[in-house]
């Protein structure tokens, strides 16, 4: 039995986490600290409070003193980090949440584990932090997918704010002997994701008649990863993955922005002609006029320091730990889509 403390648990990846969680382990109690910023939601939550096994507490990861009384009170053993400022284009109209939150939180979190688990009363513990491929930096159209040894080459602020805390966790394993683990995962998308990254964005939008801006030419290259083949990957990582080890996960799973949009559009236009309540429900979607959504696809400036592609390389977490990707856009892209059309 397990004792978890989930950092972020209110927001995307954190969410679909803790129900992944307490389906699977029954016994294992979960503690989510969360801040409730823009792109958390404690309503995200409502089905887990009313499981005796969970707790949610509204703090901050930047308040120490917070972290250290819910390490000890609650007899912590796993903390699972997901917490963060994640979204680029907000890292760079304002930078400096992303350090604050990102590098100087990451360390408070580290210093509480390493006061509890260490100097207090030693005991065993895995504190895992979830990173990110952006740390990598970007690839050329052929160049192989990133490894756990690809030199890191951030090129946002937010890439840098993670790459920050990434090297924190390390140091804090070499130094002290925190038993860490890290992950690097590819892009997610799935249910509970906040509407600005974007596949919930370009459902939104399309739902309400609004454009679907495309980043330049649309062809950049990003490998996509359902959000509980993430979670799966984690529970992975800590049952039998090594600690002081980096881990990628990721979805086999390349597409184009463009091309990921077009597909969307598609998948929305079919559930317009098999379901008339939609036109009902969804006045403005183009769908509900006869036309088709990609009419709404307007092509926008560029993003300052754009990466052109990130792959990743799972094959370590595959050979060691027994992961695979359990679905591809055949299969996640209609399950999101329909969850979204029921959160209306």
């Amino acid at each position: 039995m397990k004792n978890l403390l989930v950092t972020g648990g209110a927001g995307f990846i954190g969410t679909n986490f803790v129900y992944y969680w307490l389906n699977k382990y029954k016994d294992d109690h979960i503690v989510v600290l969360d801040a409730l910023t823009y792109a958390g939601n404690k309503d995200n939550l409502t089905k887990a409070q009313k499981n005796p096994k969970f707790e949610f507490v509204h703090g901050n990861i930047l308040d120490q003193t917070l972290v250290e009384s819910l390490i000890k009170n609650h007899t912590i053993d796993t903390l699972v980090h997901f917490a963060a400022e994640s979204h680029v284009d907000r890292s760079i109209n304002g930078p400096d949440e992303f350090i604050t939150t990102n590098v100087v939180g990451t360390h408070n979190l580290l210093k509480a584990a390493k006061k509890i688990w260490l100097d207090d009363n030693p005991k065993n513990h895995r504190f895992h932090h979830i990173s990110t491929d952006e740390v990598y930096g970007s690839l050329k159209q052929d160049d192989p997918a990133f490894n756990e040894n690809t030199p890191y080459a951030p090129n946002s602020p937010y890439a840098a704010s993670k790459a920050s805390s990434d090297h924190l966790v390390r140091a804090y394993h070499k130094t002290y002997g925190l038993q860490v683990t890290i992950s690097n995962c590819s892009n997610n998308y799935g249910p509970f994701q906040f509407p600005e990254k974007l596949i919930p964005l370009i459902i939104t939008n399309i739902l309400n008649g609004k454009p679907l801006p495309v980043y330049g030419d649309g062809r950049q290259i990003r490998d996509w990863l359902y959000v509980d083949d993430h979670n799966r990957g984690v529970d992975l990582i800590l049952d039998k993955g090594k600690t002081g080890e980096t881990y990628n996960i990721g979805g086999n799973n390349e597409w184009t922005n463009i091309d990921i949009v077009n597909r969307v559009c598609d998948l929305i236009h079919e559930e317009f002609s098999q379901d008339r309540k939609l036109v009902q429900r969804f006045p403005n979607c183009p769908s509900s006029r006869g036309n088709h959504p990609k009419i709404l696809i307007s092509h926008v400036k560029d993003r300052l320091g754009h990466d052109r592609r990130y792959a990743v390389n799972a094959d370590k977490i595959s050979s060691n730990l027994g992961y695979s990707p359990g679905e591809d856009f055949k299969t996640g892209l209609p399950k999101t889509l329909q969850w979204f059309l029921a959160q209306e």
